[in-house]
């Protein structure tokens, strides 16, 4: 395919996106990887006509970094080559699912080349009676809801529809009073984000933080004092030194229903759910490892949209983190959900992931030392990221072709090796695990535990009352 060639004009890169880029590491690459799997043969010409008129719909993707003494920018690739970023692969010997985990768990490990822009597509041609899509594209371009939408983009509700129409946004759903109320707050947040960083981090080094709140005061000072002031994690199986490979694996898919009967019974979101049936897992996990985790409490790092969903097209980075404690010393699947159920409402009524944001967005622009010593910090203080990404309740396809099952994996940071992806689709709900292959060598025996954890508490609900519907 002929080369594209556009304006070499250059475009500041944001601070937050900045950031993002320059989290990169061998050990944790800032990578965000998918699978698709199709019911059918997906045919590669057909793939590259609906990337080219619809994911090179957005001009970011025919961009690549440069970085000069001046900052950092996106600029159009003169050299552009679809054909380069879209790859035929084939699975070697038996191709079923350990072939699939082992070839995306190469592809999560090996880095984008940054002289060209940072995304690709490997079609898996021969799977399971169908055909499967990887897809690795850089966090630097954009967060995980704006890329679901970029995709979503890409799909149709028929195999072969009379006509295009936009693929309704209603499955995705946010309080937008909540969302414009983070947003007005965001510009204080990386003001107060920039202060504390020209002091040289010594706000860090005050384990009171008092100096700090005083100078400052009000409400934001307190957020952030409380999220630097959160302990490092405990010493795990699941933490220690990083190596350059990852390994993936996913369970097989759930009935969102049956999810909802459980929430429904414990007054819990669906999210609360998946979580206490992983932090279940979990335990189990490490127990077999010969852990000794009575009592023992880990945190992940959560995702937060700060921005309205209309304007995720638009790309670029626009979300938050909070810590959210995963109680993985309480023996009692119930109580494990109720914890859960308690961390999360408080999270939700903090301020913590525009405080996040707004330290992000400082650090984008920071001298790399004291970058890489905050990040440092921030990873310290969790074993895990987890995301949750609901996506909409009916079959999609994409080429003409119907899209079976999809999982996604976000990239870990700092000393954090692991990380765990739940996404709904048409009435289930996937879960997958992505781990550092020195610190979990078997992601799958991880994997094989949460469906056996997610019937306890099914099984413990269905003996019980319904009682109110569960909240969205």
């Amino acid at each position: 395919m002929s080369a594209v060639r556009g304006s070499t004009r250059k475009t500041p890169m944001s601070r937050v996106d900045h950031a993002w880029l320059r989290m990169e590491r061998p050990t944790n690459l800032m990578m965000i990887t998918g699978v698709m799997m199709f019911e059918t043969p997906v045919n590669i010409v057909t793939l590259k006509k609906v990337l080219n008129e619809r994911f090179l719909a957005y001009p970011r993707f025919r961009q690549k970094v440069v970085e000069t003494p001046t900052g950092t920018f996106w600029q159009n690739d003169a050299d552009f080559d679809l054909d380069y970023h879209v790859r035929l692969s084939a699975l070697p010997g038996k191709a079923d699912k350990a072939a699939l985990e082992r070839f995306v768990s190469q592809m999560a490990s090996t880095p984008l080349d940054k002289s060209k822009p940072l995304w690709q597509f490997h079609l898996v041609e021969k799977y399971d009676g169908g055909s499967a899509l990887i897809t690795r594209i850089h966090h630097c371009y954009a967060d995980g809801i704006a890329l679901v939408q970029v995709m979503l983009s890409m799909t149709d509700s028929e195999a072969r529809p009379s006509k295009r129409e936009p693929l309704s946004k209603t499955w995705l759903k946010e309080d937008g009073k909540a969302v414009k109320a983070r947003m007005g707050m965001i510009d204080r947040y990386m003001k107060l984000g920039e202060s504390l960083l020209g002091k040289g981090m010594d706000f860090y080094r005050d384990p009171t933080l008092a100096n700090v709140v005083a100078k400052e005061g009000g409400e934001i000072a307190r957020e952030l004092a409380v999220a630097l002031s959160l302990s490092d994690d405990p010493d795990t199986v699941l933490r220690g030194k990083l190596g350059v490979s990852k390994r993936v694996a996913w369970a097989p898919p759930l009935p969102l229903e049956d999810v909802k009967a459980i929430s429904r019974v414990f007054d819990a979101t669906v999210n609360d759910v998946l979580m206490a049936s992983m932090a279940g897992a979990l335990r189990s996990y490490m127990v077999e490892r010969g852990e000794r985790i009575d009592g023992v409490t880990i945190r992940a790092t959560v995702p937060v949209n700060l921005r309205p969903l209309e304007h995720a097209k638009k790309l670029g980075n626009h979300f938050g983190l909070v810590f959210l404690d995963l109680p993985i010393g309480e023996i009692h699947p119930v109580l494990r959900l109720v914890r859960v159920v308690e961390s999360m409402k408080q999270l939700k009524q903090s301020r913590q992931a525009v405080v996040v944001y707004g330290l992000l967005a400082a650090l984008g622009m920071a001298p790399p030392v004291l970058q890489n010593l905050a990040f440092e910090i921030f990873s310290r203080k969790a074993t895990t990221v987890a995301t949750n990404v609901p996506g909409p309740q009916m079959p999609l396809y994409l080429a003409g072709e119907k899209i079976k099952e999809q999982m996604f994996w976000v990239p870990q940071t700092g000393s954090i090796g692991m990380g765990v992806s739940i996404l709904s689709y048409n009435g289930n709900v996937h879960f997958g695990l992505i781990a550092d292959a020195k610190l979990i060598p078997d992601p799958d025996a991880v994997i094989q535990r949460f469906i056996p954890e997610f019937e306890k508490l099914l099984y413990i609900a269905l003996m019980g009352d319904w009682g109110e519907p569960s909240r969205s």
